[in-house]
């Protein structure tokens, strides 16, 4: 995937009350970003999590990284994103990191040193 396309976006906290008015199918891993525990910002009051997010933008550096489903190194990869792609990372744990191209995702995680930023 090539990050020509993604466009830094301004994310906030929405007003209002948030909730969810009924139940929301579990997407698939690898597609929004969504996990149990956090989700991005934009997901606020379509799907529910334990805390919300407002990403910091990266970049990816120059050898692109795999997206993997989890951080395990055998983990099943859901996509690349090449070299250059501006990302969103939502979650830095230790070597890994979990972020997305926006809340459309794709989203996953991928080794922290994969960014050049």
């Amino acid at each position: 995937m090539s990050g020509t396309d993604v466009q830094a976006s301004e994310y906030t906290v929405p007003e209002g009350v948030l909730g969810l008015k009924g139940p929301v199918e579990k997407p698939a891993p690898g597609t929004l970003p969504l996990r149990g525990d956090l989700a991005h910002i934009a997901l606020a009051g379509t799907h529910l999590a334990a805390h919300y997010v407002i990403p910091h933008i990266r970049t990816v550096g120059a050898q692109g990284v795999e997206v993997m489903e989890n951080t395990r190194d055998d983990s099943p990869v859901i996509t690349r994103f090449e070299p250059g792609t501006r990302i969103e990372v939502l979650d830095v744990a230790g070597d890994w990191i979990w972020g997305c191209l926006g809340p459309d995702g794709p989203s996953g995680y991928m080794k922290a040193s994969c960014l050049a930023d």
